[in-house]
């Protein structure tokens, strides 16, 4: 995938927003920063658009900006000059497409049929729009078409909402979803940017799902390792079984090492719905990784311990 198609990946979420003037630009992207998704898909539906692109380009240099509803040669051109770094299309318009293409420009037609999506991939795309995705079968239409497509992403639009966001997200065909859930145009009309920005971080809970997975505990010994599992298990009605390098006690809720592992005091494992993308997302926050702990399986990332300990213990993040 091309850099910003990673990025995109790594966002999950990217807004939709039709701006109704170029003084919502700023506070609304700032508030989508804040929340943590720095990306959105400024639709070219309003005469304003080029210059709240241009606008948040200069005051908000970390937003990733695309640009949408792009219809015609002349808009696509705007676009790029605005600073765009993708382009998106509601339908599937073969000379657009060839278009924005020819320029440079990362494009992503909205398709709705096996036929367009063919059309796509021949232009040598391997990621288009779904739209709009609810209204065309949603994500189970997605999962029936994928099986001769096995190269093809999408970024599903149309319908997509916190209810049904990690039915898409949970597909690993689908880079990211686009929405306008967490910035309505009535919110944005009346400057409502602390109810956006707790909206968005919302999204973005909704989407990584972060849940304790176990407490790892370093014993000195095999020996120690065991008193201290049944110990646990004794004291709270639990299950004590030996593994080869720990004790696990009740559902595993405790891992009890044999030896000093990782941590001064041992680890604790966080499951997320979505490891990339909560590397993606904890790594914009300033948080750092042991690079050379990642586990993979079947060519997708499971595991990784961030750099550093916090009260002594070593973070295992896992996903579920």
């Amino acid at each position: 995938m091309s850099s910003v198609i990673d990025r995109i990946y790594g966002i999950g979420i990217v807004p939709v927003i039709a701006f109704n003037s170029v003084d919502e630009a700023v506070p609304l992207c700032k508030a989508l920063v804040a929340g943590g998704l720095p990306a959105a898909e400024v639709t070219f539906r309003t005469a304003c658009a080029e210059d709240c692109i241009r606008k948040i380009k200069a005051e908000v240099p970390e937003m990733l900006l695309g640009a949408g509803t792009v219809l015609t040669k002349e808009q696509v051109d705007r676009a790029i000059d605005a600073g765009v770094e993708f382009i998106v299309s509601p339908g599937f318009n073969p000379e657009i497409t060839k278009y924005a293409i020819s320029k440079g420009a990362c494009m992503m037609p909205g398709t709705a049929t096996p036929g367009e999506m063919e059309q796509a991939m021949s232009m040598g795309l391997d990621v288009v729009k779904f739209f709009p995705a609810e209204q065309n079968g949603g994500v189970a239409k997605l999962k029936a078409v994928a099986g001769p497509y096995s190269k093809l992403r999408w970024m599903p639009t149309g319908g997509v909402n916190a209810n049904n966001l990690m039915d898409y997200l949970s597909f690993d065909k689908i880079i990211a979803c686009g929405g306008t859930w967490m910035c309505k145009s009535d919110d944005i009309k009346a400057g409502n940017w602390e109810k956006i920005e707790g909206l968005t971080r919302e999204a973005v809970n909704n989407m990584l799902g972060f849940t304790l997975g176990h407490v790892g505990i370093n014993c000195e010994n095999a020996d120690e390792a065991a008193k201290t599992a049944k110990l646990i298990a004794a004291t709270f009605g639990m299950a004590a079984k030996e593994g080869n390098s720990s004790w696990f006690t009740g559902k595993n809720e405790f891992e009890v090492m044999k030896a000093t592992g990782r941590g001064t005091h041992g680890h604790i494992a966080v499951k997320t719905n979505t490891l990339d993308r909560a590397i993606a997302h904890l790594k914009m926050q300033g948080v750092e990784f042991d690079d050379s702990s990642l586990v993979a399986k079947n060519g997708k990332n499971i595991a990784i311990y961030l750099k550093d300990e916090i009260a002594g213990f070593a973070i295992h993040l896992v996903q579920k």
